[in-house]
């Protein structure tokens, strides 16, 4: 899996149709946010696929038309999707059926990377089933406890250190990771509250970070966005200003 140098876009999450006027959902919104975003500086794509009634899917044909849809817009960009278990209603062996469905999809239409939350059952078998896909494995980490229990899982190739709450400590969940011998890149996002903070503090730390209408509709000026073209070139330019103050 490349590393990405600064910023990749998350153009969905799970929103509902309708969220913010600019929401992708189907391929071919996803397809030109995706181009969009790109051209704006996001140098890697995180999306949420969606089913024909715009629910979030983990089924190989909507994983596979979206991915594919994205690839023909942006063909040198790496591609990644969800495995939030939220989507199968927490059933954990309805998620590792549907994600192991996806041997069925052209290398084309295959994602690749896909994030792994490591405090939601079932990461393991989940992670070594994307594995024998080829398809990369980003590990979802929220807290000080996922930073231990991923030293147990075996290493991956980029960690996401996802801090939701503004009472989580990101440099002590860093921290953590080091200790306990995580290796791979780091990449580190907030959502809502914690997303500027977190870009900022990446860039202080020198760090990839994310951005998109999954973590907010909001500039760092609490004014709406129109798209997530304009959230990557906000985040670029507080990610840069806070990498040369540093």
């Amino acid at each position: 899996m490349p590393p990405i140098a600064r910023l990749k876009v998350a153009l969905n999450g799970g929103r509902p149709p309708g969220a913010h006027p600019a929401l992708p959902t189907s391929p071919e919104e996803l397809a030109v946010a995706a181009q969009n975003a790109v051209a704006a500086g996001a140098e890697a794509v995180h999306l949420h696929p969606r089913d024909s009634g715009g629910a979030e899917s983990l089924h190989a044909a909507d994983v596979g038309a979206a991915v594919a849809a994205v690839r023909r817009t942006c063909p040198d960009t790496p591609v990644g999707v969800t495995t939030g278990l939220w989507i199968t209603g927490r059933d954990v062996a309805a998620r590792q059926e549907a994600v192991a469905g996806w041997e069925g999809l052209p290398r084309y239409e295959r994602p690749d990377f896909a994030s792994v939350n490591v405090s939601e059952p079932g990461f393991t078998a989940l992670a070594a089933t994307l594995a024998e896909l080829g398809i990369a494995v980003e590990a979802g980490v929220w807290t000080l406890e996922d930073a231990g229990a991923l030293s147990i899982a075996g290493g991956v190739p980029r960690v996401l250190v996802e801090i939701m709450r503004p009472d989580v400590d990101a440099e002590a969940v860093l921290g953590r990771l080091d200790e306990v011998g995580v290796g791979g890149e780091r990449l580190l996002h907030g959502e809502g509250a914690t997303c500027w903070p977190m870009i900022a503090l990446a860039g202080r730390l020198g760090l990839p970070t994310r951005i998109g209408l999954e973590d907010t509709l909001t500039g760092p000026d609490g004014r709406p966005v129109t798209d997530n073209a304009a959230l990557v070139r906000l985040a670029l330019g507080l990610w840069s200003a806070a990498r040369s103050a540093a």
